[in-house]
């Protein structure tokens, strides 16, 4: 898809104003984080655009702003009956009658695109409907097989223009997917679309881990009886066995520069973390000690690791540098703390710890300081994944009854299932945010 891909930027407005800049240090994850009420206008197709198109436009860029937790979508079925019909772009003129609208931004925009033809044009424009000014306006264009990608940068636009920091809707999530007696890794947008399968060896494949270029996925697989570590590309091709030694060679964490995987393997009877090279080559063990270790995560600075190590009686999380030393104990509340990851922004390390007999959501500062529960009375909560903003986090819950996947803002709030399979779902992992 990629190779085909092209999209043409043309700047129509770019005028930052007063009101972007009091909404750059907007923190959905704040106590205090009110949504913004937009007003999303009815999306107008020009020229010969067949009427369905700005229909799935409109349905795309909606979900894309609710998902994103910042904003509460006034859409144009429920405006006043004398702007219901209005569709398109409006004069900057006029913006006063859309004070009775309910908004404080108001977003309005039109696609044109001919059938039989190859390259579609969508432009937006974005309006303080408070201050009564045009805030920015783009044009994309590009082939009208990336619709769905083209939106979600529009989407990811009017959250950088309103926010001061580029949205995720053009990311993807890899999970493990249960497929008859197998399971196999897919991966999907981060609304839930496009659904596409990477692995489809009838093996059970576990634990995916996106390479920081977002062009790789590293994964454990049974492939061959033992659970070696494995190398695939987005498409499903390139397999390469990166680690396979007897026993355990699973949980995979890239380095920050992609020139290192840290991983749990079991080499000596028991499991340990170790570090290999991009390749699989030049093994080094960096735990010692009786206990068990197992799923290490990178820092994003790269200069420090966090395991699970069960060395204290009971599996909890701690803390070494990349070279194994300085370990320190990271949780001490609760019996039972594994699957941590590290927030992109380094301040938080998410983790799975159960609570009588049930399994959810925690956050801790990397000082051990400030524990936060975000899941409760609603299932098992395992295997937490940030996204590359840190705002958010993808996980498996049981809450429905089989597991799925989910995403949820950082401090908990905004729960939603991303897959609508029949359950059977796991490991969620986030890739890097995609041009």
């Amino acid at each position: 898809m990629l190779s085909y891909f092209f999209l043409l930027v043309s700047l129509l407005f770019l005028v930052f104003i007063p009101f972007v800049e009091a909404r750059v240090y907007l923190d959905i994850n704040a106590p205090t984080f009110v949504q913004i009420p937009i007003v999303l206008l009815k999306w107008k197709g020009v020229n010969k655009t067949p009427p369905a198109l700005p229909v799935k436009v409109y349905e795309i860029l909606a979900n894309d702003l609710v998902l994103s937790g910042f904003f509460k979508v006034i859409d144009y079925q429920y405006l006043p009956n004398s702007l219901q019909g209005k569709e398109g772009i409006p004069p900057i003129d006029s913006l006063r009658e859309w004070m009775s609208a309910g908004g404080e931004i108001l977003l309005a925009g039109e696609t044109s695109w001919e059938p039989g033809g190859q390259n579609l044009k969508l432009k937006f424009h974005l309006f303080d409907l408070v201050e009564q000014k045009h805030i920015v306006g783009k044009q994309y264009e590009g082939h009208h097989q990336v619709l769905r990608k083209m939106v979600h940068r529009m989407a990811d636009e009017v959250v950088l223009q309103l926010t001061g920091e580029r949205g995720v809707n053009n990311t993807k999530i890899a999970y493990v997917a249960l497929q008859g007696g197998s399971k196999e890794i897919f991966i999907a947008d981060f609304d839930g679309a496009d659904v596409k399968p990477i692995t489809q060896n009838r093996s059970i494949n576990l634990s995916p881990a996106w390479s920081p270029d977002g062009k790789r996925i590293a994964f454990t697989s049974y492939l061959r009886r033992n659970p070696d570590l494995y190398l695939i590309d987005l498409e499903g091709q390139n397999l390469q066995g990166l680690s396979s030694y007897p026993g355990l060679n699973a949980s995979p964490s890239w380095s920050p520069d992609g020139k290192k995987i840290v991983l749990m393997m079991g080499m000596e009877g028991k499991s340990d973390i170790f570090l290999i090279d991009a390749d699989g080559r030049n093994p080094k063990k960096l735990t010692t000690g009786h206990g068990n270790e197992a799923s290490p995560t990178w820092s994003p600075d790269g200069k420090q690791i966090a395991f699970v190590s069960d060395r204290a009686g009971s599996p909890q999380i701690y803390v070494m540098r990349t070279d194994g030393s300085d370990v320190r104990r990271l949780t001490f509340e609760g019996n039972y703390n594994t699957n941590p990851s590290w927030s992109p922004k380094g301040d938080r390390i998410a983790f799975c710890g159960r609570v009588e007999a049930r399994y959810d959501i925690f956050t801790v500062g990397v000082d051990g300081s400030g524990l936060q529960r975000l899941t409760s009375n609603s299932g098992n909560n395992e295997s937490p994944s940030w996204s590359p903003d840190g705002r958010y986090i993808a996980f498996s819950s049981t809450r429905y009854g089989g597991s799925k996947i989910f995403t949820m803002n950082a401090n908990g709030f905004n729960q939603r299932p991303l897959t609508s399979g029949k359950g059977g779902e796991s490991s969620p992992a986030w890739s890097r945010l995609f041009e």
